[in-house]
């Protein structure tokens, strides 16, 4: 009976971890060559394919917590129903982004970037009239930035993955900056400026 069951076990994970040889080859590329483009059965993997799959991650690091905050503060109704969709639609993309990223090999962070953890900081010492402005601003801001990377990748990649996980972080991040906006918050001369290149 033991046998049966270790024999099926093996079975099943035979397909897994043995149908696809190179499966390491993405993370190897990454770390002899950042800019290094590899194949894989979903297509070929790029320095750009890569650096989205990490973005998505970290946004979800920091805006997760900075939902979640939001919906324990509630200054108005509308930054609550914000922070709600900030929650509900990085935790679904968080999940999306570990499964792509252990498909394709790529290496996630664990923590916000140093920026991210400063603008969770700054939220967390606002109160007030100020909180609701910089809670609108720094995420519109933020939204806004990662809305053009997952464009631009979207429209290119060549990794079905990848494109998969792009059409799903543009419908996140613009029902987020929608939701942002309805606050009445957002100083969009402020975010045109942050938003211009320098």
């Amino acid at each position: 009976m033991v046998l049966a069951i270790v024999g099926t076990i093996g079975s099943l994970a035979y397909p897994v971890f043995y149908s696809y040889p190179h499966r390491f080859d993405a993370a190897k590329a990454a770390v002899a060559d950042p800019g290094a483009s590899v194949d894989t059965p979903w297509g070929p993997l790029t320095a750009a394919d890569r650096d989205l799959v990490v973005r998505v991650r970290l946004a979800g690091l920091w805006e997760i917590p900075a939902g979640r905050q939001a919906i324990e503060r509630a200054p108005t109704e509308a930054i609550k129903e914000a922070g709600d969709h900030l929650v509900a639609g990085h935790t679904d993309l968080d999940k999306r982004v570990r499964t792509v990223a252990a498909d394709l090999a790529i290496a996630l962070p664990n923590q916000p970037n140093a920026q991210q953890q400063g603008w969770l900081a700054e939220l967390s010492a606002a109160q007030g009239e100020d909180y609701e402005r910089k809670f609108a601003n720094l995420l519109r801001s933020a939204h806004g930035k990662v809305f053009q990377a997952v464009a631009q990748v979207r429209s290119s990649t060549r990794n079905s993955l990848v494109r998969e996980l792009a059409t799903a972080a543009n419908q996140t991040v613009l029902d987020h900056i929608t939701m942002l906006e309805k606050t009445g918050k957002v100083d969009f001369d402020a975010i045109a400026n942050d938003m211009a290149p320098t």
